[in-house]
């Protein structure tokens, strides 16, 4: 292919999305170099397996975003807890037991598709991203091995644009790719340039432009990649030439944002906030360790005619002085208060400290702490970061999910769905610690109420106003309890009706057993009846 109106409206956008991020390339660089080393790759070009720590002179910021990012991962997307479940809408069908069944079963599917595929290291690298970048970009693709595959994508390739409603539908990526994986992916349709380099030189690099967007015209009827809701193109950077145009039902990206100015549309992050605190850190322990070693290996006073140069310092070393004087090497006494140096440095910990709620996420637990106590201290921990649940939730979770779930019903990894439940919508309901965490206020509610009713249960009958079987329903999803360890709802109604009919079979013999018991009382009397008319007769 060649060059075509298509790519060139596409390159034409992306020039402009290239200079609305101009100004955060510098920010992300130098966050990077304080934070995150290992992915400072913005606006410098590293050769791969250099050194890149020669900025940092204290490393517990970067302590600081290595367990914010595994705090994150272990309260939202923990794989050893449940962190999510699928509900219908329509609050009438939870009541349908061969629903529910079928729910149940799409849940397990999509927990053994995502323990199959590479989320889990995936996820945790966009944590590590949205902590230090404020923005993270995630690829969710369909995999002939693993169904899903998971590809966090570094800052450096991500340029995005928002619709009306503030959310993400536009991803420019631009990355480098060998010519000879080039040629295996787009064939015959690369430039002549590049089939001319692939000959001479196939592991040579080209830059690629991966281009996905919401089309604006299409026909949802048919199934084609050419209608579908969101168009795919890959461009040649160099020549523009166009390798390719598909689509995606889904949005095939998710890209979360920490925090986000209203006028803004890149996030912000809790690193960018401790940048300051970090760059006076290290300033600081640079200057603290130049104090340390001069007090250890301090300067000298040397009288300029007692000794012969050169001074030896080593040790052992032997130094020459005229006979008689009294001149000796001292050192100078330079008068650092390493102490105070110290004690600010530990200020900017804790301010660094703070903002990445090490404190906070590092429960400290005593002896005298009760598991009541340590248990609410945790919930509290979690809440601190409610504020970040929120937007995670609409734009990481939601739409991974949505994808996952849409990807693994085209490819029929669901049992059968019952007739009865087409066209019903599904709703995702969040189950992870920091999101049962947040609901923890309203279960004390609960709780309290219970406790306040069961005193007043002597005066009045206040329970008439609780539907227990509701009850206990919400309190098992407040909780989080697996929706398998509990009952059906026609179990439960089998057994009521069971040990109803049992009670009323109980009731029945023992009013024939009290008949029976009557009667026996009764039969003396009725045979002494006739002795006693005969005897009045007479």
């Amino acid at each position: 292919m060649a060059k075509t109106d298509l790519t060139k409206n596409l390159l034409a956008r992306f020039g402009k999305l290239r200079s609305q991020r101009a100004n955060w390339e510098n920010h992300w660089q130098e966050v990077a170099d304080y934070m995150q080393p290992r992915k400072a790759d913005v606006t410098k070009r590293r050769s791969r397996g250099d050194k890149r720590n020669e900025l940092i002179f204290d490393s517990s910021p970067i302590q600081a975003v290595e367990l914010l990012a595994a705090s994150l991962h272990g309260m939202m997307t923990n794989p050893s807890t449940p962190w999510f479940s699928l509900r219908f809408k329509d609050s009438a069908l939870e009541m349908e037991d061969e629903a529910k069944l079928w729910l149940e079963d799409a849940t397990e599917v999509m927990y053994s598709a995502f323990n199959r595929s590479n989320f889990q290291q995936e996820i945790f690298e966009l944590y590590h991203d949205l902590i230090t970048f404020g923005t993270a970009a995630m690829h969710i693709q369909e995999d002939n091995e693993d169904v899903l595959k998971f590809s966090t994508r570094h800052i450096n390739e991500i340029y995005i644009a928002e619709d009306d409603k503030g959310r993400i539908d536009t991803v420019y990526r631009k990355f480098t790719l060998s010519i000879r994986a080039a040629m295996q992916q787009f064939g015959k349709n690369v430039s002549r340039d590049v089939q001319t380099q692939s000959v001479k030189d196939p592991y040579n690099e080209i830059e690629i432009l991966h281009v996905v967007y919401p089309r604006s015209d299409y026909n949802p009827k048919l199934k084609d990649t050419e209608n579908m809701p969101f168009e795919s193109v890959y461009i040649e950077m160099d020549s523009g030439n166009e390798l390719s145009v598909s689509g995606f039902q889904e949005f095939p990206f998710v890209v979360p944002r920490y925090l986000k100015a209203s006028h803004e549309i890149y996030g912000r992050s809790p690193a960018m906030t401790a940048l300051p605190d970090v760059k006076m850190l290290n300033e600081m322990s640079k200057t603290t360790i130049k104090a340390a070693q001069k007090q250890v290996d301090p300067p000298l006073l040397v009288p300029d005619d007692g000794f012969l140069l050169p001074v030896r310092t080593v040790p052992g070393g032997l130094n020459f002085y005229r006979s008689g004087t009294r001149d000796r090497i001292e050192p100078l006494n330079i008068g650092a208060n390493n102490p105070l140096g110290l004690n600010m440095e530990e200020q900017r910990r804790t301010a660094i400290r703070n903002v990445f709620y090490v404190d906070q996420l590092m429960l400290q637990t005593g002896p005298q702490m009760t598991a009541t106590e340590v248990i609410q201290r945790n919930e509290e921990k979690m809440r601190l970061l409610g504020p970040v649940l929120g937007r995670l939730q609409s734009e990481l979770l939601k739409p991974l999910i949505d994808r996952c779930f849409n990807i693994l019903l085209r490819r029929n990894q669901f049992a059968p769905a019952p007739d009865f439940l087409s066209g019903q919508d599904i709703e995702i309901e969040y189950v992870s610690p920091l999101a049962k965490a947040q609901k923890s206020t309203e279960l004390s509610s609960i709780t309290r109420g219970i406790e306040i009713l069961g005193s007043l249960a002597n005066v009045a009958p206040v329970f008439d106003y609780i539907n227990f079987d509701a009850l206990v329903k919400h309190v098992a999803d407040l909780v989080g309890i697996p929706q398998k360890v509990l009952k059906l709802q026609s179990q439960v109604n089998a057994e009521r009706e069971e040990a109803a009919a049992a009670a009323a079979e109980q009731q029945q013999m023992a009013q024939m057993q009290q008949v029976a018991q009557a009667g026996g009382d009764i039969a003396p009397l009725a045979k002494a009846l006739p002795e006693e008319a005969k005897a009045l007769v007479e």
